[in-house]
């Protein structure tokens, strides 16, 4: 049996945008033994998907804290694993094919790679198609969506209505400039034509709050789901619309309808979602965004439905 590593460390993102390339490895090595080394906010969401084997979540010890990286270090070695593939493909990463040995094959941008990513335009291309380069270069032809059909919850205890749309008001805090002003978010709330969840972690909660002051009915899940009831949120959905930020790739990549919002901090050409019933909306700067843009790029969503106040011509991306 062979033994083979995937490396993915996040974040939500990226790494919803991984499972294409998750689904595709296990099933070019139908009988491999494939272990998963990531970090431990996506140790439980991959171990209940069906690619993996095991999963490691000690994919990102500090460099302060030797202790850790030197019992990295002796787990990885130790494994004795045929081949990685790389999909993290960053400096620490790539710095791990030393701790694996040079005795595994080796797909991504490490020095010594036996099947390496040589495209030189890699950096300037999305992250689905420089993955799927990259597993292309490494013998895996194939990458069609994945299903997820695993990646389903019960959502009884949200007491939902039945017909609702989602709002992903937050982002990182470390790149504000990835935010539309919450304002906006609560005036589509207001005008919406039906209710609306907004979804988020915990500090994501005065941003609900300033929502649900707009629009009083608003639910305020913040901080209360997890990775699969997002994902089967936005399987009953109407719509969803968010900053880009991992519960808005979530969704898309559940076949929500979503429109996903970008400003100057970061680029859709490199890391828009890409679901079949996704369209983006980018705005320089994104504070600047008008509602009525939104509202109409929201009317025209292919899908299960479109806000009942947004019936004007939809807007061209800007």
């Amino acid at each position: 049996m062979k033994r083979i590593l995937v490396i993915r460390l996040g974040a939500l993102g990226d790494f919803v945008q991984s499972f294409g390339p998750f689904a595709a490895i296990r099933a070019h090595h139908p009988g491999a033994h494939i272990t998963l080394l990531t970090t431990p906010p996506f140790a439980d969401l991959a171990r209940r998907s069906p690619w993996f084997d095991e999963v490691w979540a000690d994919g990102r010890p500090s460099w302060s804290r030797p202790g850790a990286m030197l019992a990295l270090v002796r787990r990885l070695h130790a494994a004795r694993f045929d081949r990685v593939y790389d999909l993290q493909t960053s400096s620490r990463s790539s710095r791990y094919r030393w701790f694996v040995g040079g005795r595994a094959e080796w797909s991504g941008i490490a020095r010594g790679a036996s099947h390496p990513h040589a495209n030189p335009h890699r950096d300037a291309m999305h992250t689905l198609d420089r993955q799927r380069d990259q597993l292309r270069m490494a013998g895996i032809t194939e990458v069609p969506p994945p299903d997820l059909a695993w990646l389903d919850a019960d959502l009884s205890r949200f007491r939902l209505p039945p017909r609702f749309a989602l709002l992903v008001p937050g982002a990182s805090p470390l790149r504000p400039l990835k935010r539309w002003p919450v304002e906006g978010f609560a005036r589509i709330a207001a005008e919406a034509g039906l209710p609306v969840a907004v979804i988020g972690g915990p500090a994501e909660a005065p941003l609900a709050a300033a929502i649900r002051e707009a629009a009083p009915g608003t639910l305020d899940l913040t901080g209360r789901t997890s990775f699969a009831e997002i994902a089967s949120l936005g399987r009953q959905a109407d719509w969803a619309l968010g900053n880009d930020t991992g519960p808005t790739h979530l969704l898309s990549a559940a076949g929500c309808p979503t429109l996903a919002l970008f400003g100057e901090d970061s680029d859709p050409s490199l890391c828009a979602p890409r679901g079949e019933a996704t369209e983006v909306l980018r705005h320089l700067p994104l504070a600047a965004l008008p509602v009525e843009a939104v509202q109409a790029a929201l009317a025209g969503l292919p899908g299960r439905g479109a806000p009942a106040a947004a019936t004007q011509p939809r807007a061209p991306q800007t």
